[in-house]
């Protein structure tokens, strides 16, 4: 499955974004998918979860209550809605994708088969 990221941009602090995740292919239900982000000179670090029909998400404790995953398989779109924004949320959003990935290791930017190629976040204070 190919991945492409869109809706960043510049926000102020306490704004909100969403961001989504177009993913090509007739198979994107069997996909778990899953929004990391990567900071100036930090790791790349998770963000949101997703299983494949919708019905489980994940939450970094950073984000849980801000931040909402979501997906419609119709249309193969994952979405991360980002509300109260904090220049801490600053980074490069990539979304990823993997048909096999299990729980245990969700959390985890190596364990994932496809990426997208990143929409940058910026926000100030």
């Amino acid at each position: 499955v190919q991945l492409q990221a869109s809706g960043g941009g510049l926000v102020q602090a306490g704004g909100s974004l969403r961001l989504s995740c177009a993913a090509s292919g007739r198979t994107f239900s069997r996909y778990r998918m899953a929004w990391f982000r990567q900071g100036p000179g930090k790791e790349r670090e998770f963000v949101a979860f997703i299983e494949r029909s919708g019905g489980n998400t994940v939450y970094a404790d950073s984000v849980k209550g801000r931040f909402t995953i979501s997906r419609d398989n119709a249309k193969n779109l994952v979405y991360l809605q980002m509300s109260s924004l904090k220049p801490e949320d600053t980074a490069v959003y990539y979304c990823a994708a993997d048909a096999n990935i299990i729980y245990s290791s969700i959390g985890n930017y190596i364990n994932y088969s496809n990426w997208g190629q990143g929409t940058q976040v910026t926000v100030s204070s």
